[in-house]
Formats: structure tokens, C-alpha cells, sequence
């Protein structure tokens, strides 16, 4: 048949988007059939013949042969003196199939048949992108920046697919520009409209976890195992890692000789800092690793509500804490409980407000201390008697009194 130049566009639309031929047959003529169920009611009578390779399509119709006066439906009956015109042996009740050309369906039907191919295809298209990326999903993938944008960077991937890095999935050190290379794990996939949306992300934990895998052997083979990951991104991270075999040290394996396996990790993610801890299913132990580099002294842990309390030497507890709280923050998310951190009572400590001594020493002298801000019995112990007589109008016989009371607090 003449060939209106119909499926040459979409045989090169194949090689292209690599559909394979047989798939391209099917959807040319699911789309030709969708059309004549519109034109005629039925495309149970037509034969659809697709050569995608070569640019041909063939239609070819079944008809019944019925007296002249019998004829109820053209689509599917047809009269015995039009069969003979065809054939001069064909008789009523035979089945008369001709072949019918494009250009005698109508310009409309061709033109809405060339819309509801288009739209099969990207159908398709659409689809094999979901399938492709949710298949991806928790998976790294590698793009170059296309466009940049306020609140997202649009990133293509070797098939020119477009990949959505949102502002909030992004490191807060990340500065990309048009050309460059992305590297981030894919996050969701999500259908907007008829099109999928690929949403990747540099924040999600997984992002870390799979940098792990490609950069540690040990881990990739399944040597060594990541139990969780908790990060804030950009500023710290910790991973939870245990060895299935005895010899391997995974915090050993993950960092490498003066960090040189780590580093590379560390640099993709901003210098985010990362703490490798060596898994434990002893929770005492695990709370203690995860505080890490604070010392604790002891703790209470009260599994029922997933609280635990923390006690620590004054000079641990902002170790414990860390920068902006980062560290205790990230310590609960690993082990999943609420951890409250508390400076342990020392005997360096303990003070007593002078206040608490009003039953034995007279108001006007402690307001006396006060005025020179000794207001705690250790403040004023920690003064020599005469730097006490220089600095107040008592006498040095009242002072040596109120040291021997409030030294007899402490003995």
C-alpha cells in the first residue's frame, strides 16, 4: 500500500527509545484498532498486518456476503452484487475480505490515529520509565545537570531522562552548575498526571549507606553489614556496621588507614563528619558506642518507654551533647530511644546556698557576703579570712564563726 509516512517516525521513535519491534507492532495496531471501534463500533472484523521495519501497515476487512436488500450493517454485511464484482464465484453466506487503504478511511481517522499512536506511545514510554526507577529505588544513580532552578536542579540521565533533585533533597554545601556531574540515590517515583516523576536525593540515609557499598569492599561482598544510618546532612553522620566473620574489624574496614577508605565518602557528602560504630545487640553498650566520645558513668534505661538516662563527669557531657546537640541527636535515632543526658553529683559539686543557714547566722551578714557575690557556702570558703575582713565591715571574729558553720555543713 502507498505508505503516508505514518510509522517511518515511529520505526526511528524504536530505535531511539530501544522498544523492541514486537512491542512497536503492538502498540501501532492496539491504536489503529482503538480507532476503528470508534469509526465503526467493531474492529473484530479487521485484520491489522505491521511491518515497523519497513514503514508498511495493512488493513484488511472481513465482510459477509448477504442478498442486496439485506444488507443491515456495511461495516459488516455486504451485497452479493458488489461480492461478484470482486469474485464472480462468491455466493451468499461466504465471507468477502478485501483490503482496505488508509487514505479511504479519511483524513480524520488518519489524523486521530496518528494522536492516539503518539499518546500509546509515550504511554509506554511513561511506563517503562516507572517500571525502570522504581526498580531503582534506594539504588545510586548518575546524571548531568541540565537545568537549575530555584527549588529543584533538573538532572538527565544517559537515556535523556529527566530526574527532579529537590532543594530540601540537597546537601547544604552542594553547588551544582549545568554540566556537572550528580551523583544521589533515588528516592521516590511518583505518577503526576500521566508522567512518572523520578525525585532523587543527597540527604536520604540510603544515599550514605550505598556510597558504603560501592566504596568498602567488605560491605559490597556482604562481609560486613549496615545495620542502620543516621545523618544530619552535610554536618554529622553515624553508621551502625557488624562483621559476619570474626577476623574482620568492619569499624577498621569502614575507615581504612588514616581514614583513606572513608575520605572519599566524606568528601562526596560536603565533609560531612561520620562515626562508624560497631554494632551490639547489648543496648547498655550500643548507647555507650553511640555517645561516643563521651565517657558515661552510668545510665538508666527504661525500655518500656524507650527513655534512657545518661550520667556523666561535668567535662563528658558536652562531648555527649556535640555541636548544636548533633551528637545526642543522631545517638537516639541509632538506638531509637529518647536519651537524656545528665552531669553526675560530685562532692566538688555540692554547694549550699547561704540562704539555707538563716537559722544560724544572722540575715544582715549574709547579705554582707552577698554584696561581694559569695552567696553559697563554697564561694565564701573559698576566701582567705583576712581577703574576707578587706572586703566586708564584719569582724574577723563574726567571719571565723560563720566558716566554722559552714565548714561543719560539708564535714
Amino acid at each position: 500500500m502507498e505508505n503516508i509516512g505514518i510509522i517511518e517516525s515511529f520505526a526511528e521513535f524504536k530505535d531511539e527509545k530501544n522498544i523492541d519491534r514486537a512491542t512497536l507492532m503492538a502498540i501501532i495496531e492496539e491504536a489503529f484498532r482503538a480507532q476503528l471501534k470508534k469509526k465503526f463500533g467493531t474492529d473484530e472484523n479487521f485484520q491489522i498486518i505491521v511491518n515497523p521495519d519497513k514503514g508498511d501497515l495493512e488493513i484488511w476487512k472481513t465482510r459477509t456476503i448477504v442478498a442486496d436488500d439485506d444488507v443491515e450493517d456495511p461495516n459488516l454485511q455486504v451485497g452479493l452484487s458488489e461480492a461478484l464484482k470482486v469474485e464472480p464465484d462468491f455466493e451468499i453466506g461466504e465471507e468477502l475480505t478485501e483490503e482496505v487503504k488508509l487514505q479511504d478511511l479519511g483524513r480524520r481517522f488518519v489524523l486521530a490515529f496518528k494522536q492516539t499512536l503518539a499518546s500509546k506511545i509515550m504511554e509506554h514510554d511513561s511506563g517503562q520509565l516507572y517500571k525502570k526507577y522504581k526498580d531503582l529505588e534506594g539504588e545510586i544513580v548518575t546524571g548531568e545537570v541540565h537545568h537549575v532552578r530555584p527549588k529543584a536542579i533538573i538532572v538527565l540521565d544517559d537515556d535523556g531522562n529527566e530526574l527532579i533533585l529537590p532543594k530540601d533533597q540537597q546537601i547544604p554545601s552542594d553547588y551544582f552548575r549545568k554540566g556537572d556531574t550528580v551523583r544521589a540515590v533515588v528516592k521516590q517515583v511518583e505518577i503526576r498526571g500521566n508522567k512518572p516523576q523520578v525525585i532523587i536525593s543527597r540527604t536520604d540515609p540510603r544515599f550514605l549507606e550505598k556510597l558504603f557499598e560501592q566504596e568498602i569492599p567488605e560491605v559490597f561482598d556482604g562481609l560486613i553489614l549496615i545495620k542502620k544510618v543516621v545523618r544530619i546532612p552535610g554536618e554529622k553522620a553515624k553508621v551502625a556496621v557488624e562483621s559476619l566473620d570474626d577476623r574482620i574489624d568492619p569499624v577498621g574496614a569502614c575507615v581504612g588507614m588514616k581514614g583513606s577508605r572513608i575520605h572519599s565518602i566524606v568528601k562526596e557528602l560536603g565533609n560531612e563528619n561520620i562515626d562508624v560504630i560497631n554494632y551490639t545487640q547489648n543496648l547498655q553498650l550500643l548507647i555507650s558506642r553511640a555517645l561516643a566520645p563521651a565517657k558515661i558513668s552510668y545510665m538508666n534505661i527504661d525500655e518500656e518507654n524507650r527513655r534512657v538516662d545518661v550520667y556523666l563527669k561535668p567535662d563528658q557531657v558536652s562531648l555527649a551533647i556535640g555541636k548544636n546537640g548533633q551528637n545526642i541527636k543522631l545517638a537516639s535515632q541509632l538506638v531509637g530511644m529518647e536519651i537524656d543526658v545528665y552531669r553526675e553529683a560530685t562532692e566538688e559539686d555540692e554547694d549550699v546556698e547561704l540562704d539555707e543557714f538563716a537559722d544560724e547566722i544572722e540575715p544582715w551578714i549574709i547579705e554582707e557576703f552577698k554584696k561581694i557575690g559569695c552567696d553559697t557556702a563554697k564561694s565564701v570558703l573559698a576566701l582567705s579570712v583576712e581577703e574576707l575582713v578587706n572586703r566586708t565591715d564584719l569582724e574577723e571574729e563574726t567571719i571565723q564563726e560563720v566558716r566554722k558553720i559552714l565548714s561543719a555543713e560539708f564535714e
